[in-house]
């Protein structure tokens, strides 16, 4: 196992993305359990989905953030997008943050079909001011050393269309089948240029299929549950013939932090040039599950938290149909550089996380179990 370069207490630690899923729950985490950190976060709390659910996020972390230490602020939200050079850069120059977490994309595979800008703007302009500001962090006034780790957000997407399973990060990756995959790779490569260049310590992680309580409601599980809710059809993609890795949400917010604390060490080659302090993993549950036994479990979930009725007819209510554009059809990771380096494999049940799902929604959407 590596043995941890960075002490997070104390720091100062830019969370991008920071109303939505991961980034939520990455900064709750955070001050749960770690000393005296400061958080600023970035979010352009765009209306991809349901905005209420983002708001909740941001006001679950208000009440939970300590008020004030030594006179600054713990919890700072801005709102804004990355793809704002001019903001970002005022918010290094404002906060220096030493570790930067990025978690702001436009995230899903079908809307990069038909609103591909909006993936060039946040995954390809944003990512490139982050990497940017991180280069001239080094630049800064002396008793700021600078960014200290650069942690980013990829994809199992990015594995695209490849046929040996399970993915592995010594895998080719060249054959994407999404533009949102083709973002998730450009980020990966440019991130290795920056710190071949510039001696920017960076990890990207590419995340499985990520799933959990006031997750994302493009997802799935959410969809699904949404139109089943409503008596509608959902439909099954491939006939049902699909695999995923389903990723449970505390899973990956374990694995961001546990990788946040090891910065890849900077080195130098024979030529007497930087060698790229630089490291891909995957977080994955390493145990793909067949699609149609998810619903399955989805739907038994749902009628123990009372979201549905027990006699509710699934059989009527779904439909198996072909492969979509940019799908597919198995995701499956291979977790062990992660479980090597860092002693962690993400091992949550589905059946699990999916209880803790059905049992938010009923909360939230004041139906059923509310428990």
């Amino acid at each position: 196992m590596l043995e941890y370069n960075i002490k997070l207490e104390g720091k100062t630690v830019l969370v991008t993305g920071a109303a939505g899923f991961i980034g939520s729950n990455l900064v709750k985490r955070l001050f749960n359990e770690i000393k005296d950190i400061r958080i600023v976060g970035i979010d352009s709390i765009t209306d991809y989905y349901d905005v209420n659910i983002k708001y909740e996020r941001l006001r679950e972390i208000e009440e939970m953030a300590p008020k004030s230490q030594e006179g600054a602020a713990a919890w700072t939200f801005i709102k804004g997008s990355i793809a704002d050079k001019e903001l970002i850069d005022n918010l290094f120059a404002s906060y220096r943050p030493a570790i930067v977490v990025n978690l702001a994309a436009q995230a899903g595979v079908r809307y990069s079909i038909t609103n591909p800008g909006a993936y060039i703007e946040s995954n390809i302009i944003g990512f490139y001011n982050l990497l940017e500001a991180c280069r001239h962090s080094y630049d800064a006034p002396s008793e700021y050393l600078g960014v200290e780790h650069l942690v980013y957000a990829s994809s199992s997407s990015v594995y695209g269309s490849n046929k040996k399973v399970p993915y592995s990060t010594d895998d080719k990756v060249d054959n994407p089948v999404s533009l949102y995959a083709a973002t998730k790779k450009s980020n990966e490569l440019m991130a290795h240029a920056y710190s071949k260049l510039y001696n920017i310590p960076s990890t990207g992680l590419r995340f499985f299929t990520v799933y959990g309580p006031a997750g994302r409601p493009d997802m799935a599980y959410f969809g699904f549950t949404d139109k089943l809710r409503a008596g509608k059809t959902i439909q099954i993609f491939n006939y049902g013939n699909c695999q995923r890795d389903f990723t449970y949400i505390d899973d990956i917010v374990e694995g961001v932090v546990r990788v946040m604390q090891h910065c890849p060490e900077r080195k130098t080659g024979e030529d007497g040039l930087p060698l790229p302090p630089y490291k891909v993993y995957n977080i994955g549950n390493n145990s793909p599950e067949n699609l149609l036994d998810f619903v399955t479990i989805l739907q038994e979930e749902l009628i123990a938290a009372k979201v549905l009725p027990e006699d509710y007819d699934f059989e009527a209510h779904k439909e198996l149909v072909p492969m979509q554009p940019g799908d597919v059809p198995v995701t499956f990771a291979d977790t062990t550089p992660l479980e090597q380096d860092f002693g962690f494999k993400p091992s949550t049940p589905l059946r699990s996380g999916l209880r803790a799902f059905a049992q938010w929604y009923a909360r939230y959407y004041g139906c059923g179990d509310k428990k």
